[in-house]
């Protein structure tokens, strides 16, 4: 994918200037800029085959008195499809450098699968971003509320696309947007999502011990999440949809985030090798199983 070659040739090309001497970087910046308009206008065109669109959602739920208009990047596999389709939703921090790198990756884990990909900005049209939600409870229950509507306008997006099979669209959350895909999986939506993942969500968003799903949850927690912890989330069950959870005893939240392990607002946030690449292949799993009926295979870290 263009776009796809360019981002990485940028962030090589940038760690390669780190190593140059200093002489040297004033004239290795003229490179860095080039690449970097190559790469805006590769973004915001799209190029030939499986490069993203930036896209434009109105949402349907009004913020502080004023209607909104969402933005996304659409990620497309070459071909006419109809392809099933995800919808990614950002944690509390928004599209902040390390969560778009993990989002963007995520999003080309599925591209590669024949997936289409929305990937939603919830905050920047909101005037949300920078990490100002995860400072307030009154903030982070208010996205809860106005994104659930997100989510479900993103999903009407996609099933207006010719491209996309509009029975196979599915619902990935992380923090925050997981706790948002948590509710959307317990609404009684006609035509909703196939199935939700949600990663280090704030299980209480489940609003008791015993739920019924609508729509199949598949929960990643670390057992190491100081912010969110996993202990809140392993004993619920559900009466409708299938429900399970799955705990990495040593990740901590933000664990599929490439970032060394630190504190972000005082809590414990960074990568998890194992639980990211574990993680993301039981989600796939877990969505194929409803897609095509098979049965999600179980590995070591089943709790």
């Amino acid at each position: 994918m263009a776009w796809t070659n360019t981002f990485y040739c940028v962030r090589q090309c940038v760690r390669q200037h780190v190593r140059r001497p200093r002489r040297m970087r004033h004239l290795f910046a003229r490179e860095i800029a080039w690449l970097a308009i190559a790469a805006s206008l590769s973004i915001g065109f799209g190029a030939a085959g499986n490069a993203n669109d930036l896209v434009s959602i109105k949402a349907s739920k009004p913020y502080i008195g004023r209607n909104v208009t969402l933005k996304a990047e659409l990620f497309k596999p070459s071909g006419k499809g109809p392809f099933p389709a995800v919808v990614l939703m950002h944690g509390c921090g928004g599209w902040q450098s390390a969560v778009i790198n993990a989002l963007h990756d995520v999003s080309w884990y599925f591209l590669d699968r024949g997936y289409v990909v929305l990937n939603l900005d919830s905050f920047g049209p909101r005037g949300n971003s920078g990490g100002t939600v995860c400072r307030s409870f009154a903030r982070l229950a208010s996205a809860r509320d106005y994104r659930t509507y997100d989510a479900i306008d993103a999903l009407r997006y996609l099933q207006s696309q010719s491209f996309v099979d509009r029975d196979n669209t599915f619902l990935l959350g992380q923090s925050n947007g997981g706790s948002v895909a948590i509710k959307v999986s317990e609404l009684p939506v006609r035509d909703g999502y196939r199935a939700v993942a949600a990663y280090y969500p704030w299980c209480g968003a489940f609003g008791g011990s015993r739920v019924r799903l609508k729509a199949p949850l598949i929960v990643f927690g670390g057992g190491r999440d100081d912010w969110v912890p996993a202990r809140e989330c392993r004993h619920k069950a559900s009466t409708g949809a299938r429900l399970q959870f799955v705990e990495y005893p040593r990740a901590v939240h933000s664990f599929d985030l490439r970032i060394p392990v630190q504190r972000y607002q005082g809590k414990l946030v960074g990568f998890d090798k194992e639980a990211t690449e574990d993680s993301r292949a039981r989600m796939l799993a877990f969505f194929d199983s409803e897609r095509l009926g098979k049965e999600l295979r179980l590995s070591k870290f089943e709790q």
